[in-house]
């Protein structure tokens, strides 16, 4: 029983749940889109005797009837109870990009089909909200594009399977924008002298030789850099024995274009230099 890795991807209609099991599916899950909620211990238990050997699933579970909702989470915690390996990961984003997203693709939403797409969004996040809070993973896919998005789904759900050391990712982040939704742990640079001030540098980014020395030249930056750095390097190995698999470190200025960047860079560095794997994402770069 313990030998199948389930997913069960679900979310709000608009937020990619698609795309995720195509995503999914190039990494090498068995997937299936779609499957009524009553149908998934009888799946599973066909998946088990099969004799393809098939250990990774990726379930689309479409659940915004209320009483497939009640019915799901029922059979949801059977099988955990029964020992299954079953994760829930729940897709979610804005109401602005899921306005945005129906309208460029000129569909209706499914909760509202003659009425305004704010209204059925809205009926569907507050019918879903038991889902998202029973959920192991919730990604908003927000600001994600495609490969992005698929990076996040590599990272979570086969290297951090697969590998023996904690999986670092970094995000830089303007705060006007609004706080990354996976961020373990938060960093504000603020205090910073900021290149955007500066004429000369408030075109660039921080990741420019030209920001990055400018920064560099702030008296504060140098101490910040190495205590940051200590802190990370005392923690990491406190989470990794406590059962850890991944950690996200958010690090943010006001727009997430200067110095959050040259920070987030210049950390990971540090890190790759003893020895642990970091992803960086920068994510509002091309905002700030």
């Amino acid at each position: 029983m313990n030998e199948l890795r389930l997913i069960v991807v679900s979310g709000l209609s608009g937020a990619g749940k698609s795309y995720t099991i195509k995503c999914l599916e190039d990494l090498g899950f068995f997937c299936v889109d779609n499957l009524p909620p009553p149908f998934l211990p009888k799946f599973v238990d066909l998946c088990l005797q099969s004799p393809a050997d098939i250990r990774r699933v990726a379930l689309g579970v479409d659940i915004r009837e209320r009483e497939f909702l009640s019915e799901f989470l029922v059979i949801f915690d059977k099988m955990r109870h029964e020992g299954y390996t079953i994760e829930l990961l729940f897709l979610e984003a804005s109401e602005e990009v899921l306005v945005r997203r129906f309208s460029e693709s000129r569909r209706p939403h499914p909760l509202a089909k003659d009425r305004p797409v704010i209204e059925g969004i809205r009926m569907e996040r507050i019918q879903l909200q038991p889902l998202r809070d029973r959920s192991d993973q919730v990604i908003d896919t927000s600001f994600l594009s495609v490969q992005q998005l698929k990076e996040i789904l590599t990272r979570h759900y086969v290297e951090q399977h697969e590998a023996k050391r904690l999986q670092l990712t970094m995000i830089s982040f303007g705060y006007k924008y609004g706080i990354p939704f996976d961020a373990d742990l938060l960093f504000d640079v603020r205090f910073l002298q900021n290149p955007q001030a500066r004429q000369e540098l408030k075109s660039l980014s921080g990741e420019d030789p030209k920001v990055v020395s400018y920064l560099l030249n702030d008296p504060a930056i140098g101490d910040f850099l190495r205590h940051l750095t200590d802190l990370f390097c005392f923690l990491i190995p406190l989470y990794e024995k406590d059962g850890r698999s991944y950690l996200t470190i958010g690090v943010g200025c006001t727009g997430g274009r200067h110095r959050s960047v040259a920070v987030v860079n210049e950390l990971s560095n540090r890190l790759k230099n003893v020895g642990y794997e970091v992803s960086v994402r920068h994510r509002d770069i091309q905002r700030g």
